[in-house]
């Protein structure tokens, strides 16, 4: 058992505020408990779910003010009693929802998934969350068969971007959407682009699938999720896994979510062979052995794949801790493609 005192350096989101209403603190972390270990963080990122947390939109997060930030990668440091000492100086993994954006944390050492040694820390934070995502959208809840064709919505983005590349690896046909700009890196990594805001981009996608696509992965939510499901085909499934199109709607924040669980579950009972499904994350959780062996599992294989350079990583910058805000504003700005991480400051605990 090792047990050193750390002092972190953590990022609080206070209330409701712009990406430069971050706050730093400094604090002095509690020795780990049993069954616990302190993580250096060497690499975390910013996830769709900080944005919303930011405007108080996530649909669990916690009440102001906490440490945001999803996912982290780092290197265990001190075990608390029960953890095997080996873990110390081994690199690992670990989806946190919140706390991740911090020097250092205290962790359960069952929620840490190793890291390879030929993958960067960096790499392998670009394949966190977003990896267990697009691995779990594609294979668990839509499980299209090699050669059939796909929609991935947002297909620059962090998900988008390693949801694209599994999809590929799969031997799918993958159309994307995405602004002009994106479309070239889209080409690369095998993807048909279409521009998102073109008024027209759903027609636009019905020529390029005029007998309707295996399933659409969306993330954005609202009224045009309609749209979405007219593109499949019978026995095409819709995976919705977001409600983006809302996240600057004043109101609730459970409200977007109900209303989108109550149209999937409708659009079931239509006699045409087509399902919907909602994608939660944490679904499952209640049962946590269960829930823990499946995201390490399905991690394991994303982070093997990059591993292998089949998922290249899609780093979108790196940007240190002290400077979360700009991260964040970056991420919010939709100019980049993949995720922008966050790594730890040189000068700073």
């Amino acid at each position: 058992m090792e047990t050193a005192t750390v002092t972190a350096t953590e990022v609080v989101l206070p209330g409701k505020v712009g990406p430069d209403g971050l706050h730093l603190r400094t604090r002095e972390l509690p020795a780990p408990a049993a069954r616990q270990v302190v993580l250096r963080m060497e690499a975390t990122g910013v996830s769709f779910a900080e944005q919303q947390m930011r405007r108080g939109k996530y649909f669990s997060q916690p009440p102001f003010p906490f440490v945001p930030g999803y996912d982290v990668v780092g290197t265990v440091t001190a075990t608390g009693p029960g953890v095997d000492t080996a873990m110390i100086g081994r690199r690992f993994a670990a989806v946190t929802k919140v706390g991740g954006w911090a020097s250092a944390l205290v962790l359960d050492a069952a929620d840490l998934v190793p890291v390879p040694d030929e993958v960067s820390s960096a790499a392998a934070e670009t394949v966190l969350v977003n990896g267990v995502t697009a691995w779990q959208v594609l294979h668990r809840a839509a499980a299209v068969r090699p050669g059939g064709t796909v929609v991935v919505l947002g297909a620059n983005g962090g998900v988008g971007s390693t949801l694209v590349q599994l999809a590929r690896h799969a031997g799918l046909t993958v159309i994307g959407t995405a602004s002009p700009r994106h479309h070239a890196a889209l080409r690369e990594l095998g993807a048909t682009p279409v521009d998102y805001r073109d008024p027209d981009v759903h027609r636009r996608i019905r020529e390029l699938a005029p007998a309707g696509v295996d399933a659409v992965f969306d993330h954005v939510g609202g009224a045009a999720v309609v749209e979405s499901w007219r593109l499949l085909r019978r026995g095409g499934t819709l995976v919705s896994y977001g409600t983006a199109a809302t996240k600057d709607v004043e109101g609730s924040s459970q409200l977007p979510v109900l209303t989108l669980l109550a149209r999937l579950t409708c659009w079931n009972y239509l006699p045409n062979g087509k399902s919907a499904r909602f994608y939660n994350f944490w679904a499952g959780k209640r049962r946590l052995d269960v829930f823990r062996d499946r995201l390490r599992e399905d991690l394991t294989r994303v982070l093997r794949l990059v591993a292998d350079g089949v998922v290249r990583p899609q780093i979108a910058a790196r940007i240190p801790l002290s400077d979360a805000g700009a991260a964040l504003a970056l991420a919010e700005s939709r100019t980049v493609t993949g995720k922008v991480v966050i790594v730890p400051d040189a000068n700073r605990p």
